[in-house]
């Protein structure tokens, strides 16, 4: 079975009640799809890293009473986990997919790596217009690239819980995401876009 894409269902999940229902749904409907799409991502970025990646699907297992607002995949140069380290995201709430270079709180050498996205604040503002920024992976909301200003850059480096997603939001019904195909190529060329600045974070946190 190969991604045919994502349709209206998948977003319903999260309009279904109750955690133990839709953890279900999550697990029946999305993360087989989360195995395709990662599959061949992980393969993508190993070619043009280098290097070995490895694939992570949440697992929500914290959650004993809320139930998610989204769900993601997660690519990262570690296997045991993800959240420490700079990865690459797959992941839907109910009304958008995200495509993310993800640096979240728990990130080792936060501070580094911050500090290296600053000063590459200039080739930040050069990523393509139609790419947004979050500044909390827990939130819907998102800053459109032309409006990010080197203030948002500063707040990652210098509040501790602040995070720094880079990438791609897309609508549900958007050709490339109901499209197997067009989303696989959608999510490459936008980790190929964001990979120097993957590569950036490496070395700041080496």
């Amino acid at each position: 079975m190969t991604f045919q894409g994502f349709n209206k269902e998948d977003f319903n999940t999260f309009s279904i009640e109750g955690l133990d229902e839709r953890m279900e749904a999550i697990q029946t409907k999305i993360q087989p799809k989360f195995q395709e799409i990662g599959a061949e991502l992980v393969d993508y970025l190993s070619a043009h890293l280098g290097n070995e990646v490895y694939l992570h699907i949440a697992k929500h297992a914290r959650r004993t009473v809320n139930p998610p607002n989204d769900t993601w995949l997660a690519i990262a140069d570690n296997k045991r986990g993800y959240k420490k380290h700079p990865h690459f995201q797959v992941g839907l709430f109910d009304d958008h997919v995200f495509i993310w270079l993800a640096l979240i709180y728990e990130l080792d050498h936060k501070k580094e790596i911050a500090n290296k996205f600053v000063e590459s604040f200039d080739q930040l503002k050069q990523l393509p217009d139609h790419y947004v920024v979050s500044l909390d992976h827990m939130k819907k909301a998102s800053i459109p690239l032309p409006e990010l200003e080197l203030k948002h850059v500063e707040r990652f480096r210098d509040v501790k819980k602040a995070e720094f997603l880079v990438g791609l939001h897309l609508t549900p019904d958007d050709q490339r995401v109901t499209n197997g195909d067009a989303f696989i190529n959608t999510v490459k060329d936008t980790y190929q876009t964001l990979i120097p600045f993957y590569q950036k974070a490496l070395q700041a946190r080496s």
